[in-house]
């Protein structure tokens, strides 16, 4: 697919603290995002207001950014006969273009200010993965299955520059360093029990979030 070199924010989202039922566990996350009127600060440990709890396997440096797209959006609307709620995912952000299946580790979205001045840059690590929370905030107990079919996992960003963000801001995308792998490559390796040792070495010459980086360490450590 040939990816657009400028992509419009179509949606920026926070979360305030909310409690979801994981089982009979009633569990307080930060997944439940609401759309946000005018413009967001974005500092390297994510979107001024938004909380994150569980931190061992979302935010920090690495995941500031959780961005979202509409043509995946789209796709669900078709699978699920309805479209999702605004922020169902737990997205920060929404963009009009692209599947997020096929950005590759290290590309950036770099956003100017209105004065002309360089904003904004984020640069992807990482593919999200599914988790139980997601599938009590959708009210679906089968929702991490259908989400890994789907193939539509988002993708987590860091934050190179800080600066702030809004709906209708433009971003151009600079591609990564080559050969990069995709969003839908590492999605796929999370779920593949052999993946080769060539594969997984080959991954760690890219800006990989600290979290998927020890993944990839600790599988070709358990392969000597």
């Amino acid at each position: 697919m040939t990816i657009p070199r400028r992509v419009r924010v179509q949606t920026v989202l926070v979360a305030q603290p909310a409690t979801v039922m994981i089982g009979s566990k009633a569990t307080k996350t930060g997944i439940r995002k609401q759309p946000q009127p005018g413009r967001v600060d974005v500092l390297p440990a994510g979107l001024i207001g938004d909380h994150v709890l569980n931190v061992r396997h979302h935010g920090g440096p690495d995941q500031a950014v959780y961005v979202y797209t509409q043509p995946d959006l789209d796709a669900w609307t078709a699978s699920l006969g309805t479209a999702p709620q605004p922020g169902a995912f737990g997205e920060n952000v929404v963009l009009d273009a692209l599947e997020s299946a096929d950005l590759s580790i290290g590309d950036r979205l770099e956003f100017m200010t209105p004065d002309g001045t360089p904003g904004l840059s984020l640069e992807v690590t990482a593919p999200r993965i599914p988790c139980a929370t997601l599938a009590a905030n959708v009210g679906d107990p089968d929702f991490v299955k259908r989400f890994t079919q789907m193939r539509r996992p988002g993708a987590y960003l860091r934050v190179l520059r800080a600066g702030a963000i809004g709906a209708g801001d433009v971003a151009a995308l600079r591609p990564g360093p080559p050969g990069a792998p995709t969003i839908g490559d590492l999605f796929d390796l999370w779920y593949d029990r052999h993946p080769s040792r060539e594969f997984l070495t080959s991954l760690l010459a890219y800006p990989l979030a600290v979290r998927f980086r020890r993944n990839v360490e600790e599988r070709l450590a358990r392969q000597r």
